[in-house]
């Protein structure tokens, strides 16, 4: 009982810093991503199959726009891994990713091993907001 409404005062705590009113879907999946106090990394129909498990679920639309609203607010990164297939982080600082293409698994890389000596200048009137790091492994 007290570890769910941890995870509940988490998840309430969370949209309220992300500035999302806290309905009850948004409080659900919510609870799913941060509950724990741990950083994962997922995708809309992962955590559309665990929000299933609760009373009254939610629909696989739901899960995409409630997605989209906490990229929105910077709750969450997307990772796009392939043209097809977005990931999602609940950590939000700048790190690189591993992608095991047989289990199609995403996970943190080291980021105190990763070395960019160099970037391509931006075009004119541009500037770098970001760069996206996904290391891609296959078994050998």
């Amino acid at each position: 009982m007290q570890m769910a409404k941890t995870a509940e005062r988490r998840a309430s705590e969370w949209l309220t810093a992300g500035g999302l009113r806290p309905t009850r879907q948004r409080l659900a999946l919510a609870g799913l991503l941060v509950g724990d106090g741990k950083n994962r990394h997922f995708t809309a129909e992962n955590l559309f199959s665990d929000a299933k498990t609760q009373d009254g679920g939610v629909a696989l639309a739901t899960v995409y726009n409630t997605l989209r609203a906490f990229c929105d607010a910077g709750l969450i990164r997307e990772i796009m891994v392939d043209g097809s297939k977005s990931y999602f982080d609940t950590r939000t600082d700048d790190h690189p990713h591993f992608f095991w293409e047989d289990s199609a698994k995403l996970a943190d890389a080291p980021a105190d091993q990763l070395e960019i000596a160099r970037l391509p200048k931006a075009p004119a009137g541009t500037e770098v907001s970001k760069i996206d790091v996904v290391i891609r492994l296959r078994r050998t």
